[in-house]
């Protein structure tokens, strides 16, 4: 019989500071939605999809699943941790920076950055539906390197 008091666990501490923002996002903070967390917060701001998430809790030997990181993703961005990105309405980033900015994705790279510099205007905007107000408008400007460069 094995004596529990000896055995220690040798796992890193969650990091309360992350614990607690998903607690505040109105999140129960199960042990994958920590993990995950941890690994979405802990480089700044990036974007992000869920297969590289996946690729990285794997690696950092956190055993989930595509589809429980697809559900963690969806969940923190309906408690505004994270915003969508969408290209092509087939490939979806998840943007840790939340605040209104728009962005570059480079085709042949398969990447998203941010534009920096202030913002992007639009010109001649259309007005929206009756009974329908403007929530935000996305601008994502695609990026290929020059012909011959």
């Amino acid at each position: 019989m094995v004596d529990l008091s000896e055995v220690v666990d040798t796992r890193p501490a969650p990091d309360r500071g992350i614990e607690q923002r998903v607690r505040h996002a109105g999140l129960r903070p199960t042990r994958q939605r920590i993990a995950l967390a941890e690994l979405l917060f802990a480089k700044g701001d990036r974007h992000i999809s869920a297969e590289q998430l996946h690729e990285e809790a794997l690696g950092a030997g956190v055993a989930v699943s595509l589809a429980t990181v697809y559900n963690a993703l969806h969940q923190f961005t309906d408690a505004g941790l994270l915003r969508i990105v969408a290209v092509e309405g087939v490939r979806t980033y998840f943007d840790t920076n939340t605040s209104d900015h728009h962005h570059f994705y480079i085709e042949e790279e398969n990447r998203v950055v941010d534009i920096s510099g202030g913002p992007v205007s639009v010109i001649n905007l259309p007005e929206p539906p009756e009974g329908m107000e403007i929530a935000n408008v996305d601008i994502i400007v695609r990026l290929r390197r020059k012909r011959g460069a």
